[in-house]
């Protein structure tokens, strides 16, 4: 799809208040689902977009499943009409989270956008590209995930940005803020993940 019908299904969406939510999706689960259905309640979202990654740079192509594949399963998993699967980054041809985070502002300036992620997400973020840009171009909400939240909240990111950090009487307006801004929300935690996922998957007849 070009550039221009990118811009044609996003410019509807003026004024509301997005939550991106991006990965490999490799597979899909009920820790996703759940993190998003506690983005849209605690930060008053309109909706949630799950940004299907044609291949996250971070992550071997080994053992990774096909974008198809990995879409089919996640609209099977998200089952909310608030919650939208998307392969958006493979037709902004963005390969980067800050490039499709600020390809998404350029597009549909009056969204609220806030990306969404896990605490193991917040402590690795250092390697990402051009990981500061993010924390610039829009708010950011972040996700207590056990074994990393203390140390997510310990490390370089929560330490540069410190200053910026919403508490929980905030966050129902983290959207409506400028970046930088950014809130950690202790939810109740959920113990699916896609490695165990897929070891299961494996170890089947």
């Amino acid at each position: 799809m070009s550039r221009r019908h990118v811009h044609a299904e996003v410019s509807r969406l003026s004024g509301r208040r997005i939550g991106l939510l991006g990965g490999s999706f490799n597979p899909a689960h009920e820790g996703h689902l759940h993190i998003s259905e506690a983005a849209i309640a605690q930060l008053r979202l309109d909706e949630v977009w799950w940004l299907v990654s044609p291949q996250n740079p971070l992550k071997p192509t080994e053992g990774m499943a096909d974008l198809p594949t990995r879409l089919s399963g996640a609209r099977a998993i998200a089952r909310r009409p608030d919650i939208h699967v998307t392969d958006i980054e493979a037709r902004l041809d963005t390969r980067y989270t800050a490039d499709t985070v600020r390809a998404l502002r350029r597009h549909c300036p009056g969204a609220r956008f806030v990306w969404l992620m896990g605490a193991d997400n917040l402590e690795q973020m250092p390697k990402w590209r051009n990981w500061t840009t993010i924390f610039e171009a829009a708010p950011v909400a972040v996700f207590a995930r056990s074994t990393y939240s203390l140390r997510a909240l310990a490390g370089k990111v929560a330490h540069r940005f410190g200053r910026y950090r919403v508490r929980e009487r905030g966050f129902s307006q983290l959207a409506q803020r400028n970046a930088p801004a950014w809130a950690f929300l202790h939810i109740k935690l959920h113990p699916a993940t896609a490695t165990e996922i897929r070891k299961t998957r494996l170890k089947q007849p």
